[in-house]
């Protein structure tokens, strides 16, 4: 696969799409390229916002349509040389253009569920406020934003799809999932921090919401990957079941 090549995968790595060799070759290359680094951590954050957005139910043939869509349409590569403060600019805007396009039109595809579709400001804000505080929007923000956040994909039941961002300045990790299956009645799902086999607990995903974007609760630390159990409903100090997923952060 050439560099060109590997551009052009930025969106297809941010839903997992990717096979196992192609996910291994691009990982590679994203060491090593900061606008494909920069790329990634733009549209991880774009798809939290657009999933925190009102949901719909589509009609039933907008996935396939949109699918089609999508595979029919040619991503140019990104040009890493700019000639001319005005050539950089605008090369810049289309850039910026078609990566938010693209964020929308795959999260309207792998919406898993429901379209996003954004409300008027008071509509949004009040949402947010019903689900977690101000500070905490910004911290998970912040997380997905950080210069040095790395992802991570983790697997979870029933293809649902689930990553987890890192910010060791940070100091934090973040949780997201799409296609999330419900917890059992009256049960929910509880995240920890692997410090070095012993869970510590690290806070609860939304049992309503099978898209979701969670900052997990306490600091990193020492700490060398994540799990996820289903606990009874608050949550438990130790896992009471077993995993239903493990994942290793990021070296």
């Amino acid at each position: 696969m050439t560099t060109a090549d590997l551009h052009t995968l930025t969106g297809a790595y941010v839903l997992h799409a990717l096979a196992p060799d192609e996910r291994a070759e691009f990982e590679r290359h994203l060491q090593i390229c900061p606008a494909c680094t920069q790329e990634v951590r733009e549209l991880n954050a774009t798809a939290v916002r657009l999933g925190m957005a009102v949901a719909a139910t589509p009609p039933p043939a907008l996935k396939s349509r949109v699918m089609q869509q999508i595979a029919a349409e040619r991503q140019d590569p990104p040009r890493v040389q700019y000639r001319g403060k005005h050539s950089e600019s605008r090369q810049r805007r289309r850039r910026r253009a078609s990566r938010f396009a693209l964020a929308a039109c795959l999260a309207a595809a792998a919406g898993l569920g429901g379209v996003a579709v954004w409300q008027n400001q008071e509509a949004k804000d009040a949402r947010l406020e019903a689900q977690r505080s101000q500070k905490q929007v910004e911290q998970l923000a912040a997380v997905l934003a950080a210069p040095d956040a790395q992802v991570a994909a983790v697997k979870l039941p029933s293809n649902a799809r689930g990553t987890v961002v890192v910010s060791k300045d940070r100091d934090k990790a973040a949780f997201l999932a799409s296609g999330l299956p419900e917890p059992p009645q009256g049960k929910v799902y509880q995240l920890w921090f692997n410090d070095g086999g012993t869970m510590r607990p690290a806070g609860l995903v939304d049992p309503a919401r099978t898209d979701s974007a969670t900052l997990m609760d306490g600091p990193l630390d020492a700490a060398s990957g994540m799990g996820i159990t289903v606990e009874p409903a608050g949550g438990s100090p130790k896992p009471t079941s077993d995993p239903v997923a493990l994942v290793n952060f990021p070296a």
